[in-house]
């Protein structure tokens, strides 16, 4: 990294994170663009972010794209030197409507550059007018942006956190409420919230604050352009407006899609006719395998979750509801709509798993729902931040470091807190019960009751068992919901956690069952026209396959679905822009109908070094931060980044800020047998093969928090 001093030119845009100027070098007449920390301090984050939009060079062209150059340091700061693409940022001149034919060359541009960014295997995460670099007078443009990521093969990057990205143009998916990932479709709703502003000349949503924005995005239908201006032609606006499409299946797939409209467009505009109606997306058919995440046939057990929670928020009482199934059948998933419906009420949603092999530590999975609670609130304003802070020292009082040896998160609101005097064993617990109860009460009242989502129960602790109990029972504690998801055909009548769910009958406490079903062939089909834009007829062949291989089982039909294409059963045809299959080379491969099976053969292609990653994270739980797993394995950062982009290809495992994580507890268990045998982590009873809780070492027991 060389020591460069440059002539600041102007400052182009500032965010939380970065700042992008245009800046003279020493010699030389061209200028360059500098990508800095905005912190006189950078995280170690963001640093690593820097690194490695730089090691993407190769793969990034000047042609659409202000390419990487080369790593310096500005003001003591790392930075990334940009070559300057010329022209001017796209914000700069949004200050009013483009005239039709220059919106209409400059979102061509856009889309053709988007679709060259998507077709070299990237997601941008963060497109918006500070990130597009427009010649006025030619149309063209190139792009630019530090959150660049790849995507995995028929799955796209897990949602970048909001507040890295610029509110006014996250797609619905990217807001964390929807259990969506992001993809390419993502970026090009992004594209249509830029392409209302430049035929409008505001933005689709105005809003005071970022749940506002989120609110929005996620259920407020923008006013068509053509009813805000008459100079916007209809099928414009329509275009407008299918890019910004809620559900990632009802926009656009592709920017080549959007891109041949808009020249339609631009096409009869210059040849002096009116636009006039033409049939939409007729050229929009995706090359890359995108498996819809739609929900098939969970449309009432959703509405009962809704109806669990709106009777909390109407009467205070506390409930509980049971979500059942076999692993893989969507629980999670399910849950997981909820807390969409929750922004525009200020509903509070957490959530937390249970791992089979921590089931010794008391109170983690409840430790992980609360550190996501915290976590926002760590992101809120100084002013929220401080009302949080007034009502968490009142509530906790004298035992604050009860609550924060749980979360060490929490001393970053309330401060360091005073050691509680030692009382015996049974005093303690009834001390810790009520403290909790009062954290607790700080987050559930009527202006926002809590969702407390605990997953994978058949796995809790005796310790969470025992508390779940309490505050079910306890007249205190108000304007709870509390779901727990589990796997009926794992839990037996002597189970703990069927004796407290029979002591919690017995008290009256109603407990609301939700029992999932595997899909129907129907609901297979629809995933199969969804995934490939197929007939209906002609899907129904290979659905009936996917159907009898998996039995309905989601999670198992998507990772077979995945499976086709790596073995290039499945293929895209550009001569038929279709896809094709042959039934027969797919019942010959001879497909194994365990889903176990076919994940421990998806490890099975692994290099050895990544294998040996994904060992070591399979010890630490189901997800780790990349930092420890780095210290642990003794691989450098863009070591580490090499070794686990195959298992992220591959749908194994997904990586979001900064931590990877199995994308299923199926994925960690499948090969535990070879991953036990492990032998890099001397345990603490002295048996270099022993892999069970008890007996890993000390400093791997507590969940790893950031200090």
């Amino acid at each position: 990294m060389s020591k460069t001093h440059w002539s600041p030119v102007q400052t182009l845009w500032e965010s939380s994170e970065f700042i992008l100027s245009r800046e003279a070098p020493p010699s030389g007449p061209e200028s360059l663009l500098v990508l800095a920390p905005a912190s006189e301090r950078p995280s170690p984050a963001t640093i690593r972010q820097l690194e490695y939009l730089h090691s993407l060079r190769e793969k990034l062209d000047s042609a659409w794209f202000a390419r990487p150059l080369a790593m310096g340091l500005q003001n003591g700061r790392p930075a990334l030197l940009l070559d300057d693409p010329g022209g001017i940022v796209l914000e700069q001149r949004l200050d009013r409507p483009l005239e039709l034919p220059l919106a209409l060359r400059v979102g061509i541009g856009v889309a053709s550059a988007l679709g060259r960014l998507h077709a070299r295997g990237f997601i941008h995460r963060n497109l918006n007018p500070g990130n597009v670099f427009v010649n006025l007078g030619t149309g063209e443009v190139r792009l630019v942006g530090p959150n660049i990521a790849l995507r995995s093969p028929g799955k796209g990057c897990e949602a970048p956190d909001p507040i890295g990205a610029v509110l006014a143009f996250l797609a619905p998916e990217q807001t964390g409420r929807m259990n969506r990932s992001t993809d390419s479709r993502s970026d090009l709703y992004a594209y249509g919230v830029m392409l209302y502003r430049m035929v409008t000349g505001v933005l689709p949503f105005m809003a005071k604050d970022p749940m506002e924005w989120l609110h929005c995005h996620l259920a407020v239908q923008p006013t068509p352009p053509n009813q805000l201006s008459k100079t916007v032609p209809a099928q414009l606006s329509a275009i407008v407006m299918k890019l910004l499409a809620k559900t990632p299946e009802d926009r656009y797939q592709t920017a080549a899609g959007v891109e041949k409209d808009l020249k339609t467009c631009l096409e009869r505009v210059e040849s002096g006719g009116q636009i006039g109606s033409f049939p939409l997306a007729m050229h929009d058919l995706p090359d890359q395998l995108l498996i819809s995440e739609k929900l098939y046939s969970r449309e009432s057990e959703i509405e009962l979750l809704l109806t669990a929670y709106q009777q909390v928020a109407s009467d205070g009482k506390p409930a509980l509801v049971l979500v059942s199934g076999h692993s893989g059948i969507g629980k999670s998933t399910v849950v997981n709509q909820l807390p969409k419906h929750f922004v525009a009420h200020g509903g509070l949603f957490a959530s937390g798993k249970f791992d089979q092999h921590k089931k010794d530590i008391p109170y983690t999975t409840v430790t992980q729902a609360f550190q996501k609670l915290v976590r926002q609130i760590l992101s809120k304003s100084d002013q929220e931040v401080s009302q949080w802070r007034d009502r968490l020292v009142e509530a906790l009082g004298t035992n604050g470091q009860l609550i924060s040896n749980l979360l060490p998160e929490l001393e970053l609101v309330i401060g360091k807190q005073a050691r509680v005097p030692d009382l015996p064993p049974q005093d303690a617990h009834n001390r810790f019960k009520t403290t909790f109860r009062r954290f607790l009460g700080v987050f559930v009242n009527p202006e926002h009751p809590l969702a407390l989502f605990l997953d994978d129960l058949q796995w809790a602790d005796a310790g969470t068992l025992q508390l779940i109990e309490y505050l079910l029972t306890e007249p205190e504690v108000r304007y709870l919901l509390l779901i727990g998801a589990y796997r009926d055909n794992e839990v037996s009548v002597s189970d703990p956690l069927r004796q407290t769910l029979d002591k919690l009958r017995d008290s009256a406490i109603e407990i609301r069952q939700i029992a999932l079903a595997p899909l129907s062939f129907g609901d297979v089909t629809q995933l199969v026209v969804d995934s490939l834009h197929a007939e209906a007829d002609r899907a129904k062949v290979l659905a009936q396959l996917i159907h009898e291989k998996t039995d309905g089982n989601p999670f198992f039909a998507i990772q077979f679905f995945r499976a086709l294409t790596e073995e290039k059963l499945l293929a895209f045809d550009p001569e038929t822009t279709a896809w094709r299959w042959d039934l027969e080379q797919i019942r010959t491969r001879g497909f194994t109908e365990n889903i176990s099976e076919l994940i421990t053969d998806k490890l099975g292609r692994l290099s050895d070094a990544t294998l040996q990653i994904l060992k070591q994270l399979a010890c630490l739980g189901s997800s780790a931060e990349m930092s420890t797993i780095s210290l642990l394995s003794g691989e450098s950062g863009q070591a580490l980044d090499a070794l686990v982009l195959e298992p992220v290809r591959a749908g194994l495992v997904s990586r979001l800020n900064g931590s990877l994580k199995f994308v299923h507890d199926r994925v960690q268990e499948a090969p535990m047998s070879s991953f036990r045998k492990l032998t890099a982590f001397p345990s603490t009873c002295g048996s270099a093969d022993c892999f069970c809780s008890t007996h890993r070492p000390t400093k791997l027991r507590r969940p790893f928090l950031k200090s």
